[in-house]
């Protein structure tokens, strides 16, 4: 048997898989049987990170309850995605996972602890990487779906004992399609996220204040600087919004960094552009169900856009919209080369491929989304 690769070394790995076996006294493939109840089965999901991915795998979360409404759903997810998730109506319980915990050994007996106690009958894993798939394992879940192929990463193959070759490339369908190993086919793909009073009256707020109802949402962020347009672009398709179609563009940020690129965007066009409060995730969420369309790179930001029903303008470059752009056909996605590697090459690269994206071509996409919009009578 050939053992996977990891980026950040084999060895870390081989380490992590003879830790567990000591932790809990016995080999990862060892488990004893279980009956599991499938009219109210007890699963977990495992999905740690990153925002954007954990929004992705919400319509996974939506069929499991739609095929098994009095299953008990827990959902194990590392900080600050949990605050989305929380009050889903799909979900029972969410279990907040520590930054790095599979670092830290001596976390491990209390996380697994936790799990345990818990009694789940299945596991599935969406990430697919050591993390998840060993989430999983320590909770004792009989069953431990996750996928093989090149979707199961590092240790997952030998931690998940139900592996499912996904036939998809998007991270949404390839998600969906794990569900078959637990008896759900061909699920129906529905985003849906609660709604948080507070956050919505803070927007609704300083909407108002701004006299804003009519708007686009600019946002420049990415996780990765090889994700990242130029600034100067974004305020250049700011300014075509404005003045060809009268509508004017709120830049979002988080953090320090994304703030001095929003205040240099909005600089770029004062008259048509405003820059948005600092918002918390949930306020985020407002914000962007509100506006007419979105512009940005593949982030979270992006992903949250789409789980709201906002349609999506975006720009890739070391990520493939087919595998993890902004999911349905109200988007409109634009790439002019994918700048391939490994995910640490491409982590690391400069942005290549996204300097070849023209403030012109993302204006033509503008003007097909409006055009979109004005059809369904969205844009007065």
């Amino acid at each position: 048997m050939t053992l996977p690769q990891h980026e950040s070394g084999l060895g870390s790995v081989l380490v992590a898989r003879y830790q567990v076996s000591m932790l809990c006294g016995r080999s990862i493939s060892g488990r004893s049987a279980r009956y599991i109840s499938m009219k109210s089965p007890r699963i977990l999901i495992t999905r740690l990170s990153h925002i954007g991915d954990c929004l992705l795998t919400i319509p996974m979360l939506n069929a499991i309850r739609d095929h098994h409404p009095d299953a008990f759903v827990a959902w194990a997810v590392e900080s600050p995605t949990h605050h989305l998730l929380k009050n889903h109506s799909g979900i029972n319980q969410i279990i907040s996972i520590p930054k790095g915990w599979l670092g830290t050994p001596a976390s491990w007996r209390a996380i697994r602890t936790q799990l345990k106690s818990l009694k789940f009958d299945i596991a599935i894993d969406p990430q697919g990487l050591t993390k998840s798939a060993m989430l999983g394992w320590m909770s004792g879940a009989t069953k431990r779906v996750g996928a093989k192929g090149q979707w199961g990463r590092e240790l997952s193959p030998w931690l998940n004992n139900s592996r499912v070759r996904p036939k998809s490339t998007h991270v949404v369908e390839r998600s969906m399609e794990l569900l078959a190993a637990v008896g759900i086919e061909q699920p129906q793909i529905r985003f849906e996220l609660p709604t948080d009073a507070a956050a919505d009256k803070n927007i609704a707020q300083w909407l108002q204040e701004k006299s804003l109802d009519r708007f686009a949402v600019v946002n420049p962020g990415g996780s990765w600087a090889s994700k990242r347009w130029e600034n100067e672009r974004f305020g250049s398709v700011s300014s075509y919004l404005f003045n060809k179609h009268g509508l004017k563009t709120v830049v979002t940020w988080a953090g320090i960094e994304e703030l001095a690129m929003a205040e240099e965007i909005v600089g770029l066009n004062p008259e048509g552009s405003l820059l948005a409060s600092r918002t918390n995730l949930p306020e985020l969420q407002s914000l962007l169900a509100r506006a007419k369309f979105f512009v940005g790179c593949d982030t979270g930001p992006m992903h949250l856009a789409t789980a709201v029903g906002t349609p999506c303008v975006g720009l890739y470059g070391t990520t493939r919209p087919e595998d993890s752009g902004a999911f349905g056909s109200q988007n409109i996605a634009i790439q002019k080369w994918y700048q391939s590697g490994s995910c640490k090459k491409r982590r690391n690269a400069n942005n290549d491929a996204m300097r070849d994206i023209l403030a012109s071509d993302v204006n033509d996409a503008c003007d097909q989304m409006v055009g979109r919009l004005a059809q369904h009578r969205e844009v007065a």
